[in-house]
């Protein structure tokens, strides 16, 4: 464990564990990614709901985003937006890339988070707004809330690739 049982350790564990480890919830997000090609990521199995892809770019975005707001930066948006569009034709190495950026973005993450010390993770985050909306005004909610948000899109992702494969 990093830091030697801390607080930042046990919050790098559980990214690690939702991530690629062994969950508590089930499959972690790259256990149920496997397995999952172009054209099923990109399948819409119920009408009004997003696909796996645009959900893989969205939690991308969010780690990026999440990654951005520990260096400081002030919150907002991901600078890929919120829901970023996936390509309009599927093909086996666009679904490469975006499962690359995820991977990627997750690194990124987890050696920002591995870098912070205990007492950092209670100052508050450059973000004025309130804690109503789940922002979180402190670098552990921040945290929290990214571990709690992947767990809720993976999920989702779950239960799309069995609806896709009916």
């Amino acid at each position: 464990m990093a830091n030697g049982g801390s607080e930042i350790s046990r919050l790098v564990e559980q990214l690690e564990r939702e991530h690629a480890g062994e969950p508590w919830h089930g499959p972690s997000l790259v256990g149920i990614l496997t397995g999952i090609g172009p054209e099923q990521a990109a399948a819409r199995p119920l009408a009004d709901a997003h696909t796996i892809w645009e959900l893989v770019l969205h939690i991308t975005a969010w780690k990026n985003e999440v990654r951005n707001r520990l260096h400081g930066e002030p919150a907002g948006d991901p600078s890929e937006g919120d829901w970023p569009d996936p390509p309009a034709a599927p093909s086996a190495d666009a679904w490469r890339e975006a499962l690359d950026a995820l991977e990627e973005a997750h690194r990124a993450l987890v050696d920002t988070i591995t870098r912070l010390r205990d007492p950092q993770l209670f100052e508050r985050t450059n973000d004025p707004r309130t804690d109503e909306g789940g922002s979180g005004n402190d670098y552990f909610q921040l945290v929290d809330g990214i571990l709690q948000h992947d767990a809720y899109h993976s999920g989702q992702i779950a239960l799309l690739k069995k609806a896709a494969v009916r």
